[in-house]
């Protein structure tokens, strides 16, 4: 198992490396030009070149990735565009409210999902298992932005129990802290409730009919038993994919979240970045995504050897 990890870990670094000439190429070859959002609409030509002298982007493009690369060796992911402070500062102030926002959404999915799963697949056919179904076509339909919406106008403006927008650090205390994540948090874990409901009923349903668990039934073994010794631990590889599979859209999910409802978190840094052309947060944002994702993956493959000892790497 470590000679796995360490292995996977190696194999991170080419596939980084070409995420970062892709975002690289795609971010230099679209249309825009960062110093004329800078300069602003009354600049002159002369002003513009000055302004693309300063940031190198008068420079060859293989240039200007060969300079990036370098300080990307470093640990260094340059500095914005716009306003001249290091990369790494803005992640690290704004990692807080999504982090904070992503765990949140993943136990409160995991809590509610997989219940949810096993008890529609415990009572197929019946009026909890078709309303689950219902639920699950239902929030996996709707787009998390109109689900976020219908929350403000129903849960803050109606009621006036949350309030509309905005985040208050842990520091200011935890109800507080938490009382304006509740509804991104339900926003943002609609969708995902729904698939992994889903997925954990037909694993659960496929496991049912085999051998081991009439034999449970067979010696008498509580129903409940049934369902979470053996048929849940069984079926859960399927629903461990889902899972990590769910843990890495949350980050597009993330994006959307923040923006309804203001939350100065990595997803609303991701949509400032790309208004402002900003390359450099643009690519190390990027780049952090990548690198998440390709840590869930992993962190799901070690996890197929707890729940079935039979997988071996």
């Amino acid at each position: 198992m470590p000679t796995y990890i360490a292995r996977r870990l190696l194999a991170t670094i080419p596939v980084m490396g070409m995420v970062a000439v892709i975002v690289f190429a795609i971010l230099r070859l679209t249309p825009g030009d960062p110093a004329a959002i800078i300069a602003g609409d009354a600049a002159t030509a002369e002003q513009l070149e000055r302004i693309r002298h300063h940031m190198g982007l008068d420079k060859p493009i293989y240039i200007q990735f060969i300079l990036w690369l370098g300080q990307l060796l470093r640990g260094d992911l340059g500095l914005s565009l716009i306003s001249g402070v290091p990369v790494v500062g803005m992640i690290a102030d704004r990692i807080g409210p999504s982090l904070a926002l992503g765990m949140s959404t993943i136990v409160f999915t995991v809590i509610i999902a997989v219940p949810l799963g096993v008890i529609a697949a415990w009572r197929q056919g019946t009026l909890l298992d078709r309303a689950v179904m219902a639920f699950s076509v239902f929030g996996f339909s709707v787009p998390i932005f109109v689900t976020g919406y219908l929350l403000i106008f129903f849960f803050s403006i109606g009621l006036g129990w949350f309030p509309v927008q905005g985040y208050k650090p842990l520091a200011a205390g935890f109800w507080p802290f938490y009382h304006r994540l509740i509804l991104p948090t339900l926003a943002l874990s609609t969708i995902y409730i729904a698939l992994i409901a889903r997925i954990t009923r037909t694993s659960i349903l496929e496991v049912m009919g085999e051998d081991y668990i009439r034999t449970a039934r067979a010696k008498g073994v509580k129903e409940s038993a049934v369902l979470i010794q053996h048929a849940l631990r069984n079926a859960a590889v399927p629903i461990a994919t889902i899972i990590g599979i769910g843990m890495a859209m949350l980050i597009s999910g993330v994006v959307v979240t923040e923006s309804v409802f203001n939350l100065p978190g990595l997803g609303r840094l991701v949509v400032e970045a790309v208004l402002a052309r900003d390359y450099p947060v643009i690519q190390g944002l990027i780049l952090l995504f990548s690198f998440i994702y390709i840590l869930i993956n992993l962190a799901v493959d070690i996890l197929y050897t707890v729940f079935d000892p039979r997988i071996r790497y």
